[in-house]
């Protein structure tokens, strides 16, 4: 069984006045995405939209500025975004979609082995949720079409990083 992980397309990332804008490559790719969640949805396979949520308080913003906070208007999934009720939500604190929140024990449970994964930001949750589901031994397929990053160069890195060292498939 696949699954596809819509990773981070939240107002604050995706949106122009959003806490952490990811640039105009993340809106470009919104369309993308949504094919791949029509895709999904018709072959009746698991899609679970990874969301940053974060304490008002959380040490990541001594990193970056605060965003997603919980409750607020910047950590709900953009409105560009084809999610209905019903699709699994995956609220997390850090970057990778794995630490600290029940997607392994779900995606078990549905018998996923493989991901396909998409959203922002390529070097940042992309890239760490893609290092977990790895080393769990997931096969991880990342959509380069579906995925971006305020940093172009680092983009190109995290995916180079992702096929080189992770063995993820780049598609």
């Amino acid at each position: 069984m696949k699954a596809l992980l819509v990773i981070d397309m939240l107002n604050d990332f995706i949106l122009k006045d959003g806490a952490l804008y990811s640039g105009s490559r993340a809106e470009e790719i919104v369309d993308f995405i949504n094919d791949r969640i029509k895709e999904f949805r018709q072959n009746i396979y698991p899609i679970i939209f990874i969301c940053d949520n974060h304490e008002e308080d959380d040490s990541e913003f001594n990193m970056f500025p605060p965003h997603c906070i919980a409750g607020e208007e910047g950590s709900n999934i953009v409105d560009s975004i084809d999610y209905r009720q019903g699709d699994k939500i995956i609220k997390k604190r850090r970057y990778s979609g794995f630490f600290g929140t029940e997607l392994d024990l779900y995606l078990r449970e549905k018998k996923v082995e493989e991901l396909y994964l998409v959203g922002v930001c390529t070097n940042i949750c992309v890239l760490y949720t893609a290092a977990d589901a790895r080393n769990i031994g997931y096969t991880v397929n990342i959509y380069e079409a579906g995925v971006a990053s305020f940093d172009e160069e680092a983009h190109r890195f995290a995916l180079k990083e992702a096929k080189n060292t992770l063995g993820c498939n780049i598609i």
